[in-house]
């Protein structure tokens, strides 16, 4: 399950060629993405659902990120690709994913390699499922608060994926939007 690929696009998200994922990362050449946002109603208003990245990922190593993210082959059915990699990620099945808005963003990573990504990010409101982490993905997973997490990230930024402060907006304004943002 692991793509060695990226589907490199032009800023309006336009597929221009692809390129090895590390050589990409090490070019800072925009490709495409996926963020994955896992959320639930809990007792201080809405969770989301984190992973805390293996030790062994090429980059962002040890930062907490969101339930998954990844990147979209090329003539794969991005649903397809959401479903394929949650369950490899976070051993998660049988969520209904909601699209919630694309942007694009360039951000320096340890190791002199760059995210430069057109990112698609998809909500999925849990529906009860095991959540099996993949060791090789995720060395940890937790549930927080969306307003405390937005909140932490400015404050602790090292503790966190570069992508991270930018999803979790997207996903509070969404909620709020469709009126799915409750208060505790």
């Amino acid at each position: 399950m692991e793509y060695t690929h990226v589907l490199l696009v032009d800023q309006n998200d336009q597929p221009i060629g692809e390129e090895e994922k590390l050589a990409a990362h090490q070019k800072g050449l925009l490709h495409r993405a996926f963020s994955i946002v896992v959320y639930r109603q809990g007792h201080q208003g809405v969770e989301v659902l984190l992973q805390k990245r293996a030790s062994e990922k090429y980059h962002c190593a040890g930062q907490w990120s969101n339930t998954c993210c990844s990147h979209p082959q090329a003539n794969q059915p991005m649903e397809s690709c959401l479903t394929s990699r949650l369950k490899f990620e976070m051993g998660i099945t049988g969520q209904q994913f909601h699209f919630a808005e694309k942007f694009i963003y360039k951000q320096p990573c340890k190791g002199g390699l760059t995210e430069h990504e057109v990112d698609h990010v998809y909500l999925a409101p849990f529906q009860p499922s095991a959540i099996n982490p993949n060791p090789n993905e995720v060395e940890d997973y937790t549930w927080q608060p969306l307003t405390k997490l937005l909140d932490d990230i400015p404050q602790n930024p090292q503790n966190y994926t570069p992508w991270l402060l930018d999803v979790m907006k997207i996903t509070f304004n969404h909620l709020q939007k469709n009126n799915q943002l409750k208060t505790a």
